[in-house]
């Protein structure tokens, strides 16, 4: 009687497979499997690690999704667990999928796994960028939070007014049912409800919604894209992290952060996506200093000298700010940017500065245990309040740790309404933020132009 993998595959069929674990964080990973592993015979992927969202280990990538060669799915551990299931499982491939990790974090990685004994893998875009049939404008970014989403929105936004049907694609984020995420529509805020969309989904899809666009996304990108396509003359992707594209771009902008001078060539896999780009955004020139600036621009042209660059802003408003001019202010600000994006605080915490709050209140003492957690994984922070909500328990820790703190306002720079969906006691303002275009040929101007080209070559 034959024995049984992981996957469900039978031991004798494994052992004439190059058996391969997937590094993950329940996105790029379920991407490359399915371009690159799921019809392929020669391989069997014996599991996905998980890591940067909490709550997606110890699942399994379905059989619907996963294809006839795994007949039980594919189990999701955690990343803690390389080494072990390296050598218990026989692998020989472990490939590294996920972004926004430093350059040394991908390569310790590899080291547990060379010396696990198996070989360390990447990916490159010719093996996992998909075709669509239309023209394709990706957005990326070398870090998470340099304003990839308000980039989008600006450039849906002309490209709409200039007459062409435009479809935003964003990076999948399943982190609830893989099954009912296949293929992702979202036109309104009822769609994010009945998709039960967590608070990361929401700062992704919804600012999109308020502008708008209409939102594809999902876990089989190949069957997102033939959707997609079919309803817009352009896409509009919208990249996660600092990942590149999961489809092939036409135009490829990449955003650089002067709040970050240096990090153009720090993380992975933000370097090569800089090396990738056609046009390099240099972004928040209006909040950064003059010099860092220059530094960037300066790092931008050495590492790319073939791309254009432009220079942009992103000016923050505040829709109300009497209501937080000398108050104590909690800041709640975008989960991701403040989480492994690095930054120790974000809109929320600019926008309450300035408009003259009296005190920046620090949510630490009032932390309920699972953003404690947060804290403490992530101990660059500064004194504002992450809008962590991967799972309902997250969203509850939020609100108590909200309604706990003794503040007299919130302002709130997640891009979601944060009132609307916590229903919390204290009175929440919104900070906003928008791409601004601060010379001539600015972004725009470009993007036109390969528009003019490429809509009219399609007539």
């Amino acid at each position: 009687m034959l024995l049984t993998s992981v996957t469900g595959a039978s031991v004798s069929d494994s052992a004439r497979r190059t058996r391969v674990v997937i590094l993950g964080a329940a996105g790029r990973d379920f991407h490359n499997f399915n371009v690159v592993y799921r019809d392929d015979p020669a391989a069997e992927v014996v599991a996905f690690t998980a890591a940067q969202i909490p709550g997606i280990a110890q699942r399994r990538y379905p059989p619907a999704l996963s294809g006839p060669h795994y007949p039980a799915g594919i189990p999701i551990v955690d990343e803690t667990e390389l080494d072990g299931l390296v050598r218990a499982q026989g692998v020989n491939e472990v490939v590294f999928a996920y972004s926004d990790v430093a350059h040394a974090h991908v390569m310790h990685l590899a080291s547990r796994t060379l010396a696990a004994g198996a070989d360390f893998v990447l990916l490159g875009p010719a093996r996992t960028m998909l075709k669509a049939s239309v023209p394709v404008i990706a957005v990326s970014a070398v870090r998470t939070g340099c304003g990839k989403t308000q980039t989008v929105r600006y450039l849906s936004r002309r490209a709409r007014a200039r007459g062409a049907r435009v479809a935003v694609l964003r990076h999948p984020m399943p982190y609830g049912d893989l099954e009912r995420a296949r293929v992702q529509r979202f036109a309104s805020r009822a769609d994010l409800d009945l998709a039960a969309c967590t608070i990361e989904e929401r700062e992704e899809y919804e600012p999109h919604l308020a502008a708008g666009s209409v939102v594809f996304a999902g876990v089989d990108y190949a069957a997102v894209i033939a959707q997609a396509q079919v309803e817009c003359d352009v896409i509009i992707w919208d990249g996660g992290n600092n990942d590149f594209p999961m489809l092939l771009p036409d135009l490829h902008i990449v955003l650089v952060d002067p709040l970050r001078p240096g990090h153009e060539t720090t993380h992975h896999p933000g370097e090569a996506v800089l090396r990738m780009a056609h046009i390099i955004v240099v972004a928040k020139t209006n909040a950064a200093m003059p010099d860092d600036v220059e530094r960037v621009v300066l790092n931008a042209q050495r590492i790319n000298p073939l791309a254009t660059i432009v220079r942009g802003a992103s000016p923050i408003t505040l829709e109300d700010p009497a209501a937080v001019r000398g108050k104590a202010v909690l800041a709640v600000d975008d989960g991701p940017t403040i989480t492994h994006g690095g930054m120790p605080y974000g809109a929320a915490f600019i926008a309450a500065r300035q408009a003259g709050a009296a005190h920046i209140v620090d949510p630490r003492p009032w932390a309920a245990p699972l953003i404690a957690d947060v804290y403490a994984a992530y101990p660059h922070i500064g004194p504002v309040l992450p809008a962590m909500g991967y799972s309902p328990d997250q969203v509850a820790a939020l609100r108590e740790t909200i309604d706990a703190a003794e503040a007299d306002v919130v302002v709130a720079g997640t891009p979601i309404d944060l009132a609307a969906l916590l229903r919390v006691a204290k009175p929440v303002v919104r900070a906003r933020y928008e791409y601004a275009e601060t010379g001539t040929p600015g972004l725009w101007a470009y993007v036109d132009d390969f528009l003019t080209q490429r809509l009219e070559r399609a007539l």
